[in-house]
Order: structure tokens, then C-alpha cells, then sequence
């Protein structure tokens, strides 16, 4: 009786929304599909991307994937896909775009394809290498294809809805303002007004120097029996880190997509996936507080169990599951200049680069060495400019915003704010990895994500791409609803 009992209670929990009425003549049709493909590694040991020392894993302590959502409304057809990567170069994910295109016939610009940015993952664009490194980009093109070609083979009548929910504890600004006389110089031997990371004592910080976004945004599809078919999310964390030494991890992202069916009580083809949003200063790290230690892997659990019972309470929120919800898409080539350092940077970077004796090296600011190397490679580079690829999506009254960069928080919270859609979800590290993406007003803090190397483009760049982004969202908006 009590299981009975249980389960009439979930049931009312999980299908208490209303739904639009089924296809009436002339009235377009939404159908969704998607799939999970297994992209774990098979050869070791393989390098794991992620700060200037190399470290190698020497097997996986969890699965990787390529998840992919399909749209359509047979008029278009949109593709989504969340992989589990430090960051996928475009190169490799246009070659998996150019074989899904092939199969499914869905344009290569109605694909957004991001990644995770797990820092415990393989690297994704080695052609000439170590050979598992070589195997794991050719595995990851293909699945990342394959992945979509599955999603689009499943399309089945569905309906859509849209939530957020807010899961504040678990998101910090990373940027600081420290004490007078507490900042170390930076590696160029200059001084930031802020720092990334600074520890946790009281005898230095001061306080954050940006805001953070709380919300995790959901996009729940469910078919045509209104049971849960795929949910996709987002949140503005960067990875939480803490897995098992020499192993690779899919961190919070992976273990959110193994927890979240049981969250709806969804049967085993159902597909969950968390996008990472405007996280590039964003991270796990309560710099005022002080946490129990942790087992490997522990606050990755706690925080995917929390961002699911969060996606449980957003979902919760829904009150319409559209069958009609209008679909649109936008891609949109945007050119941003290369940031050029001046004579006297460079100058003192070749001077840097001079020196051998290692007494004098110890003597520079950390990481002297790797970003002078960094800024004269950024004066010799012959390319002016660079391409990048900002897209935007329309499903019904939510609005999906991609950016190819490790995306300040600021940029997303202002797109979210002037969006004309009643909810607004902001993507990072999509359809390549350009750096980090700061706004003009922490350019002047300074600060790790603000470095010449880090940041690649001009220091306006932010502004340029939310100009876009918004032009486009007002596009989409006059799409019928």
C-alpha cells in the first residue's frame, strides 16, 4: 500500500503541468530525440590538458560522453550537444558536425556542440602524438557525430517546458580584492588590483570582485505520453576537481547526468546532461569558510546531487509543457582582433626568455618564463583577427545563447537581463575554446583571466559579442509564437 501510495504521489509531482492540446490542422508539431554516446578512452596513459604541468591519467574513474538533443519541427531541426571535454577545438567539432550533417541532413549551423570543461579529461585535437592520444581524437570526432546521428534517429512527438531554480551555496566569484600590501606581483613583474585564487586567510582578502549567477536552467522534453524523455541544464560553475589522482573524470557534469533520471523517476533511455554556463570566474572554493576534508571525488558527488535536486525543483516549476513550442536558430560569424602586447612588454619578455641561470629564474614572479613565452608569440602572430561562431536558439518562450570562451559571469547575468524571452540560458565553451572571455571593467582589475595568453582577443570583445547575441534574440522574438 505504501509503494502504491509512493508512487501515485511521484506520479502527481511529475506530471502536475498542463500540456498544450495535440496537432490541430495546420499547427507545427515538435519532436525531440536523444542519445548518449560512450566516449571514454580506451588506450593509456593519456595527458590530461589543464595549467603548465603535464599530468597523465592512467584510467577512467568514471564514463565519458558525448549527449546529444535533438529539435525539430519539420521545418527545422536543431541539435545540442553537451561533451565531456576540458574544451573541444572547432577543428574536431566541425569534422564531427560535417559526418552528422552527412547522415542526418540537419545544417552544420543548427549545431551547438559544448564542452564541460572538465580538467581531468584527454585532450581533443592531438593529430601527430602519443598514439592514445591520437585514438581518442578520432574516437571523440566520430561519437560526438554518432551521438547526433542517434539523437535524430529517435525523434518522436514530444513537448517542451522550461524552468530555473537557484543553488547559490555551491557557485563563488574567484576574483579578489585583497588587503593593501597583499598582492604579489603579477608574471609580467606588474600589479594587479585583483587575484584569482588568493587562499582563504583573513589576513588577505578583502572581498569578491564580481557576482555570481545561482540559477541551474533547465529545458525539460517529455513524449507523448508525458513521461521524461531528456532534460538539459546549465550552470554557471566552472569543474569542482577532487577526483583520484591519475584518473580521468567527467566531474560534477557526468555524475549530475548518472543521478538525474531517478530525480524524475525516468526509465532507463531517458537522457540528462548539464551544460557549463558563464563560469570563468566562477568556481567551488568558499574562500571565508572552511570545508571538512574531502575523499576523492566526494565534493564532486555532493554538488551533481545537489544541482539534480535543484533541476527536481525547477522542473517542479514548470506549468506548460508545449507540443507546439516555435523552434529557431541563428549562427553568426563575429571577428575579434588579436590582442597585440607593446614594444616595452615585449622587450622585457625576451629578457625574461634570457635568462638561464636557475638561482634568477627562481627569482622572477611565478610563471615568468611561461607567459613571456605567451607574449611573444602573441607579437609575432600574423593573423589581425579571428573568427568566432556565437549562435542562438529559440524553443518556445526560453532562449539558448552560445559563446565560443570561458565566460565571465557578468556577460551572461546581462544577457539574461536584456533578453526579450521570459527566460534566458547562456552557454560557455561552445563550438570551440578561445580563452577566457572577461568584460572591459575586470580587463582593468587585472588578474589571471585577464593575462595576455590567457586572454587571446581585445579587451572590448565581450561587449561585441553581447551586441550580437542580442541583435539576434530580438531576431528570434519575432519568430510566431
Amino acid at each position: 500500500m505504501l509503494r502504491l501510495l509512493s508512487l501515485f504521489v511521484c506520479g502527481v509531482l511529475c506530471y502536475h503541468a498542463t500540456e498544450t492540446p495535440g496537432a490541430e490542422a495546420g499547427a507545427r508539431v515538435l519532436k525531440a530525440g536523444a542519445a548518449a554516446v560512450d566516449i571514454t578512452p580506451k588506450q593509456y596513459p593519456i595527458r590530461m590538458p589543464g595549467g603548465f604541468n603535464a599530468k597523465y591519467a592512467e584510467k577512467a574513474h568514471d564514463p565519458f560522453f558525448a549527449r546529444a538533443l535533438v529539435f525539430s519541427d519539420d521545418t527545422t531541426t536543431v541539435a545540442m550537444v553537451v561533451l565531456d571535454s576540458l574544451g573541444a577545438s572547432p577543428e574536431v567539432l566541425d569534422e564531427a558536425k560535417a559526418i552528422a550533417a552527412e547522415k542526418t541532413g540537419v545544417p552544420r549551423q543548427n549545431m551547438l556542440i559544448c564542452s564541460t570543461h572538465t580538467h581531468t579529461g584527454p585532450p581533443s585535437n592531438v593529430k601527430d602524438g602519443p598514439a592514445p592520444e591520437v585514438a581518442f581524437r578520432k574516437q571523440l570526432v566520430e561519437g560526438v557525430a554518432q551521438s547526433i546521428i542517434n539523437a535524430h534517429e529517435a525523434l518522436q512527438p514530444c513537448s517542451v517546458g522550461a524552468a530555473a531554480h537557484p543553488l547559490p551555496e555551491e557557485v563563488f566569484n574567484r576574483r579578489w580584492f585583497l588587503k593593501p600590501g597583499k598582492m604579489p606581483p603579477n608574471p609580467f613583474g606588474k600589479m594587479d588590483i585583483v587575484k584569482m585564487n588568493p587562499g582563504r586567510s583573513p589576513d588577505v582578502l578583502d572581498r569578491p570582485a564580481g557576482p555570481t549567477d545561482p540559477d541551474i536552467s533547465i529545458i525539460a522534453v517529455r513524449d507523448a505520453k508525458r513521461k521524461p524523455l531528456a532534460l538539459f541544464a546549465n550552470y554557471s560553475l566552472h569543474y569542482v576537481g577532487g577526483s583520484p589522482s591519475g584518473q580521468l573524470s567527467s566531474d560534477y557534469f557526468g555524475e549530475y547526468s548518472r543521478l538525474m533520471p531517478s530525480r524524475l523517476n525516468a526509465s532507463d533511455d531517458f537522457i540528462a546532461m548539464m551544460s557549463n554556463g558563464t563560469s570563468g570566474d566562477i568556481n567551488n572554493i568558499p574562500f571565508t569558510v572552511t570545508r571538512p576534508p574531502r575523499e576523492p571525488f566526494e565534493q564532486i558527488r555532493i554538488v551533481a546531487r545537489k544541482a539534480a535536486d535543484t533541476s527536481w525543483f525547477a522542473y517542479q516549476k514548470i506549468e506548460t509543457f508545449r507540443t507546439d513550442a516555435p523552434l529557431a536558430m541563428l549562427q553568426r560569424d563575429v571577428s575579434l582582433k588579436y590582442r597585440r602586447p607593446n614594444e616595452e612588454d615585449v622587450s622585457r619578455a625576451r629578457e625574461v626568455l634570457a635568462i638561464k641561470d636557475k638561482a634568477e629564474i627562481e627569482k622572477l614572479p611565478r610563471l615568468a618564463q611561461n607567459y613571456a613565452r605567451q607574449t611573444v608569440r602573441a607579437a609575432e602572430r600574423e593573423e589581425e583577427t579571428m573568427t568566432v561562431q556565437v549562435q542562438a536558439i529559440r524553443i518556445g518562450d526560453l532562449a539558448v545563447c552560445a559563446i565560443p570562451f570561458e565566460t565571465f559571469v557578468e556577460i551572461g547575468l546581462e544577457l539574461k537581463d536584456r533578453s526579450p524571452f521570459p527566460q534566458t540560458m547562456v552557454i560557455g565553451l561552445a563550438n570551440g575554446r578561445h580563452g577566457y572571455l572577461p568584460t572591459p571593467d575586470q580587463h582593468r582589475l587585472g588578474g589571471y583571466e585577464t593575462w595576455l595568453g590567457t586572454n587571446v582577443v581585445q579587451k572590448e570583445a565581450s561587449d561585441i559579442l553581447i551586441a550580437n547575441l542580442l541583435e539576434m534574440l530580438a531576431e528570434l522574438d519575432e519568430v510566431d509564437s
